[in-house]
């Protein structure tokens, strides 16, 4: 194994940024904000082209709900038009995520249209850091195509209902939407609609039971929507294209690149594989066959899967910020983490409370660091377990099933590192 190089290949020439940082303050709440349209998409559709929609967010666009039927309503409207969705959701993840893996998932895929699905998922994020990576996904999306439209779109979740029965939107919502004035992007508040309906009895947000027949049944969970809460969805993304379109028309978003929202934007976040370089002799990568390969290389592209206590993983990078992109489970180590070479003080499991299943998860490894500077990241797995007990409280007969052989291993599997640089990054063998 030699150390490898994450390196400089081009500078990003710096945008100019607004003269005063943005206050947060709560933005009201409406349905639909046309701003700038969705002119491109419209146009191609209205041509009978091939056009790409893409769908970036957590697992309410992740499931088989407003994202199928919205693409369904798309086909249906424009007949002429052949329409494909490019699914680019995974469950239990934010913006924070989004803007390092939007390239791979989605943009690489040339889509004509991206959705943007993160409102529940950084509910708990303050507004610094989803304006951080709300605009890198933005100036990614029109650094590489800047014909490519963007639809923020914001789903409910229960708890929202307190500020929009005041007429304004939950914290999430309200940072996005003055991201998306300052560059002009529409906007479909879905979680409107929803607390508007359950105000006026015609919906109830959470029941484990089905409810009275004329009474639509949101969720069960008070999260995620069933069948007739995604035709909602759904049916507000037609309403909300048709009134859009109205006041669309082509547009170049190139311009609107020039000043930034905020200076710290991650309009640089990138992923680089992990390669043989990279490891100890004891890696191995799972081969297509392998069960977790087939679940979660379409995300991670290779996984590499290290059993024994010792095994590294060793890059350099230049930039402030170094993640990887990796998988947590019910037989996962827990990992050493050396910066520059100074340790961290205790190992960090690649296991937590959830972990009956595996997941895709991330884990940052630097963070903090001179932006100009190469640093160099080891990441060891250690000899001991992680605790399994703290998913005791999900098991039937936790004494028992913890000793079984699914809950045993220090194993540690990784696809991509995750970098936030100014420097445009590559990897070498």
């Amino acid at each position: 194994m030699k150390t490898c190089l994450i390196a400089l290949l081009a500078l990003v020439a710096l945008p100019l940024v607004n003269a005063e940082s943005p206050t947060f303050a709560p933005v009201s709440a409406e349905l639909i904000r046309p701003r700038d349209g969705l002119g491109n998409v419209l146009q191609k559709l209205g041509e009978g082209r091939h056009v790409r929609i893409a769908y970036l967010g957590g697992s309410i666009t992740a499931a088989n709900g407003w994202r199928v039927k919205s693409r369904e309503w798309f086909s249906h409207e424009f007949p002429n038009a052949d329409v494909a969705e490019i699914h680019a959701a995974i469950g239990g993840t934010g913006s924070d995520l989004g803007v390092f893996r939007v390239q791979r998932d989605a943009l690489q895929y040339k889509p004509d249209l991206l959705f943007v699905e993160f409102a529940v998922n950084d509910g708990g994020v303050q507004p610094a850091q989803i304006w951080r990576a709300m605009e890198g996904i933005v100036r990614q999306t029109w650094a590489a195509d800047s014909r490519t439209d963007i639809c923020f779109v914001y789903t409910f979740r229960v708890g929202y209902q307190d500020d929009l029965q005041k007429g304004v939107n939950p914290r999430a919502a309200s940072a996005m939407e003055m991201l998306a004035d300052h560059y002009g992007i529409p906007s479909i508040n879905f979680a409107k609609e929803i607390v508007a309906m359950e105000t006026d009895g015609d919906l109830i947000f959470q029941s484990a039971e089905p409810t009275d027949a004329n009474v639509i049944r949101f969720s069960s969970d008070g999260v995620h929507p069933l069948d007739e809460g995604h035709q909602i969805y759904a049916e507000l993304v037609a309403e909300g294209v048709r009134e859009i379109a109205q006041s669309s028309s082509p547009i170049d978003h190139r311009s609107k690149l020039v000043n930034a929202f905020v200076e710290d934007h991650w309009d640089a976040a990138t992923m680089i594989p992990i390669t043989s370089g990279m490891l100890s002799p004891e890696w191995q990568a799972l081969s297509s066959e392998n069960t977790l390969a087939k679940k979660f290389g379409n995300r991670l592209g290779t996984i590499w899967e290290a059993t024994e206590p010792g095994s590294k993983l060793t890059f350099e990078f230049r930039g402030s910020t170094a993640k990887l992109y990796d998988l947590v489970g019910p037989d996962g180590g827990q990992v050493i983490i050396t910066v520059d070479g100074k340790r961290r003080e205790s190992p960090v499991p690649r296991f937590d409370h959830y972990c009956t299943y595996h997941r895709i998860a991330t884990l940052t490894v630097a963070s903090g660091l001179s932006p100009d500077d190469i640093h160099t990241v080891t990441v060891e797995v250690d000899s001991e377990q992680p605790d399994r007990q703290i998913i005791a409280s999900r098991l039937q007969d936790p004494e028992t099933e913890l000793r079984a052989a699914k809950y045993q291993g220090t194993k540690f599997r990784v696809g991509q590192i995750m970098v936030l640089t100014r420097d445009q990054p590559d990897s070498d063998d």
